[in-house]
């Protein structure tokens, strides 16, 4: 093992490439929190995590002034202590999505640190489950997009090899959501998967009236269609539905993961590494998942995500939502319709620095 000796903080706010709206919001910017890991040995761990558009200067704080500090001089390879100790020291202001996103920027620097000390890529240091998992597409399907572009976009998907695309619901009248779904459905056929995403903008009468419409369309799955916090209108709709529920977006602790799996309130687990905090309690919630039987499909954060989903039995998909390829050399590999993570040691992101250096809004050293 290593001690840490040194640790810098960044934030590097990255544009989206097209617009994002969904049925509560839109996405803004990446804010990007970025955390650098050097141990005695000189071995560099790399981790990141993200806010969209608001509160990336409050992450940055919580990092330099609370957590960050009392990395120096820890031993590195002690990850679950360092996430426990630092969870406890800010242990006021948890569950919430702050402490979880700087959490995760520190938790994946020191995955990625000891996947590299190892020799290992993330995907086999973190269980070696798979070599690869199914890719759907998200950036045809936000809320603004008209029906014809949505049926081109859907073709595109479906030509580009992905095996489903995701369509953002949440029109004001049902049958707005319908006719988009329906036309969507009738262009790439029945071969095709089409998932839904509320954005968690629906209370549970809406939400199960508008599944009773959906299910003409053979729809995948129906995220977040009702805000996270309430667990029993998840538990009615699930109940009143055939098509799978999906939760976990918008979720910050495995408590809440266990709460929805004890009660039968979903049917997928969309966990996010950088909302839970990191990649300790990712892995933890996706193995919970295994014993419930219930499939891994994590929200965002693709180019992390790819070797997580492999490390792990019960992954099904993977969302197919570029952002990182404005700060990386090598984009993430596709292969026919299937993300196929790196063998590089490490999370398997190449970092360009140069491009990087340009977007920096914050720096600061440690130790």
């Amino acid at each position: 093992m290593a001690k840490i000796t040194a640790v810098e903080t960044l934030q590097v706010n990255l544009k989206p490439k097209v617009k994002r709206t969904d049925a509560v919001q839109s996405f803004e910017a990446q804010e990007t929190p970025i955390v650098k890991i050097r141990d005695a040995d000189g071995v560099e761990g790399i981790g990141y995590s993200y806010t969209i558009g608001t509160g990336g200067s409050s992450v940055m704080k919580l990092l330099d002034d609370h957590l960050v500090p009392l990395l120096i001089g820890r031993e590195a390879e002690e990850i679950e202590r360092i996430w426990r100790d630092l969870f406890y020291r800010v242990h006021a202001t948890t569950v919430g999505a702050l402490t979880s996103i700087a959490l995760a920027a520190i938790d994946t620097a020191l995955w990625d640190l000891r996947s590299k000390r190892a020799k290992l890529p993330l995907h086999k240091a973190a269980g070696g489950a798979k070599d690869r998992i199914k890719l759907y597409y998200t950036e045809g399907g936000w809320l603004h997009i008209d029906e014809g572009e949505l049926v081109e976009e859907a073709l595109k998907a479906r030509e580009s090899g992905f095996g489903g695309t995701k369509i953002k619901v949440g029109r004001a009248h049902v049958a707005e959501d319908v006719r988009r779904l329906r036309a969507v459905r009738k262009a790439v056929g029945d071969d095709f998967d089409v998932m839904t995403d509320a954005n968690q903008g629906f209370m549970v009468d809406e939400a199960i009236r508008r599944a009773r419409h959906y299910e003409e369309c053979d729809i995948a799955w129906f995220e977040e269609p009702i805000h996270a916090d309430d667990v029993m209108a998840h538990k009615r709709l699930c109940a009143s539905t055939q098509i799978p529920i999906a939760v976990g977006e918008s979720m910050y602790s495995l408590s809440q993961f266990k709460d929805y799996l004890q009660n039968d309130a979903c049917s997928i687990v969309q966990v996010d590494v950088g909302r839970i905090g990191g990649i300790t309690p990712w892995l933890k919630v996706a193995h919970m998942a295994e014993a419930f039987n219930i499939p891994v499909c994590p929200h965002f954060l693709m180019e992390l995500h790819l070797p997580l989903c492999c490390a792990v039995p019960n992954s099904r998909w993977l969302e197919f939502i570029p952002q990182l390829d404005l700060v990386t050399r090598t984009g993430m590999k596709v292969e026919n319709g299937y993300g196929v993570p790196s063998e590089e040691p490490g999370l398997g992101i190449d970092w360009d620095w140069s491009a990087l250096d340009k977007l920096v809004v914050h720096r600061k050293a440690h130790g």
